[in-house]
């Protein structure tokens, strides 16, 4: 499965080799556990377990739930109700998966951000890169379909704006939006309709994520000097690498379980922290929210819908926006593509650095915009939040890699991890051979 040299699976008893002549799925999961992993990745390379995990428990509770929601306009709401009072462990399934839904979206964005440091998404890793893009898409479909069925106010009208964006589209904006609602407005059609693809939607992210697992084993995982791992021979390609077996499986398993602790501090004791209060009121059409809004991982491109309150030449200010938001995740995808730089890692990139530090600060204060009513500054600052979000990609990113000096980079992964290790134990650092 690996592009990097690795000892290969040996059936030893005789039902193991009567098993891989027919099927090898030992020898599939051998090359799973076993693939050779550069042996310096840091804690930022936690955040893939903490992703499969949260997508088996969405899976798992999801499934539960199921068993006694009821997709109707006049039953949905109660039918939650009823799973918080009366059914047996209901209120831990329906509290496990809503914030389940949140810890897949720090997880998520954790990743993405440590790609975007680190370089993973350079050369050879632009199919990596694309793969969980497009599993980042079917999170945000399936997330807003998601918070559309409990039908409490912010549902209702969540649903109701959001998919009216659509309608802005030339030409096949209102049969989308005529297709997602069902019929003419928001009613018991698009619940059904967003229910079952929310139902869908994880089983086609589980096929992405072996997608996705596949490529990068292909490739070979990135690490924090963006420097490859030798693969002329086994003997080179051991001296930069370790078996993610027993190594780097207890390592996460640790993070998991630090997370979790959080995790389950939140399900427990503050399980309403990061929901809206409007939605605990079933969903009324006559009685319109003061302040409509998304969840908390959908506010900054949320902002970014928003920032656009003026027509660009042909464009009208809603075509605008809706272009922008989506716009702000295709430049994201774009990234192998628009980085010039032949260095990898951002460790190396002096100038990298603040640019990506400010675009990390630039994505919360887009977060908070988001959650403001669009009023005073608020609309100026996501106008100049978006402006920054794009030219990081469009702009920035080319020109640095043109001008920037980057920083002397090791030969070798070897070489960083025995600096790392000489600066840990303050002894002097074994050069590679």
């Amino acid at each position: 499965m690996s592009g990097i040299p690795h000892e290969p699976y040996e059936p030893k008893t005789g039902f193991e080799k009567w098993l891989h002549a027919r099927l090898p799925i030992v020898a599939l999961a051998y090359d799973t556990l076993m693939i050779p992993t550069p042996k310096n990745l840091n804690w930022m390379w936690i955040w893939g377990i903490v992703l499969a995990f949260c997508l088996v428990l969405q899976i798992a509770t999801g499934v539960a739930l199921v068993m006694h929601y009821t997709p109707h306009v006049d039953l949905a709401f109660a039918s939650v109700e009823h799973i918080m009072r009366d059914v047996n462990g209901g209120w831990l399934l329906r509290y496990a998966h809503a914030n389940g839904a949140s810890l897949f979206f720090i997880a998520v964005y954790a990743h993405i951000f440590r790609s975007l440091y680190y370089g993973s998404y350079k050369a050879p890793r632009e199919v990596t890169w694309i793969i969980g893009i497009l599993i980042y898409l079917a999170m945000m479909a399936t997330a807003f379909m998601g918070y559309v069925l409990p039908w409490g106010q912010m549902s209702f009208w969540g649903a109701t704006v959001i998919t009216n964006l659509f309608s802005a589209l030339p030409l096949v904006g209102d049969p989308i939006v005529t297709w997602l609602w069902g019929g003419f407005s928001v009613d018991n059609p698009t619940l059904n309709r967003f229910f079952s693809l929310h139902y869908l939607l994880p089983f086609v992210i589980a096929a992405l994520v072996v997608v996705h697992i596949w490529a990068f084993h292909h490739t070979g995982n990135n690490n924090p000097t963006g420097v490859e791992v030798r693969r002329g021979s086994l003997e080179e390609a051991k001296r930069d690498t370790v078996p993610f077996w027993p190594y780097y499986v207890i390592k996460d398993l640790f993070a998991l379980a630090v997370v979790l602790l959080l995790f389950v501090a939140l399900v427990f004791f503050m399980p309403n922290y990061l929901g809206h209060p409007d939605n605990y009121i079933e969903a009324n059409p006559l009685a319109t929210p003061a302040h409509i809004v998304p969840e908390w991982y959908f506010l900054p491109f949320y902002a970014i819908l928003r920032a656009i309150t003026f027509d660009i030449l042909f464009i009208d200010s809603k075509l605008g926006g809706v272009l922008a938001m989506f716009g702000a995740i295709l430049v994201m995808a774009l990234a192998p593509w628009l980085d010039t730089s032949r260095v990898r890692s951002g460790r190396y990139r002096p100038q990298f650095k603040w640019w990506f530090w400010l675009l990390v600060v630039d994505f919360l204060v887009l977060m908070w915009c988001g959650a403001q009513a669009p009023e005073g500054l608020v609309p100026t600052i996501s106008l100049l939040g978006t402006i920054y979000w794009f030219a990081y990609f469009l702009v920035i990113l080319p020109v640095l890699g043109l001008v920037e000096k980057p920083l002397p980079q090791p030969a070798t992964v070897e070489e960083d991890f025995n600096a790392h290790i000489a600066k840990k134990t303050g002894a002097a650092a074994t050069p590679a051979e």
